[in-house]
């Protein structure tokens, strides 16, 4: 399950939340640096932004050592289970902010769509 926090880096802990902007304005993605201070992240905050994906984070190794544990203590479904574990509906993201500052967060499906979207 995603965290939907800034992992580390600048404002690291802080919570990234889907909130209003305005009244009569759509959601957009926050980062909360405050208990009532945020600031959105959208193009006119953040410079750039990789998606840190399974390949960056797990190398081949560490996906086989999982399967053959779990096809020791759990037989073939284990060696299944070890093999294609990954945190489905969680994204890593890598961003840099227009002032200069850098963040990794983790977030959820929702959260992530939203950003893409507002960055598109």
């Amino acid at each position: 399950m995603a965290q939907n926090k800034v992992i580390a880096g600048d404002y690291q802990g802080k919570n990234i939340m889907i909130s209003q902007k305005g009244m009569f304005s759509k959601p957009g993605v926050f980062l909360f640096t405050g208990f009532t201070e945020k600031f959105p992240l959208n193009k006119e905050t953040v410079e750039s932004y990789e998606l840190i994906t399974e390949e960056h984070r797990k190398s081949a190794v560490s996906g086989v050592s999982r399967g053959l544990v779990g096809g020791v203590l759990l037989g073939p479904v284990g060696l299944l289970a070890g093999l294609s574990a990954k945190n489905k509906g969680t994204h890593t993201l890598a961003i840099e902010f227009r002032d200069g500052k850098k963040s990794l967060i983790e977030v959820d499906e929702k959260i992530y769509k939203l950003f893409i979207q507002q960055l598109f």
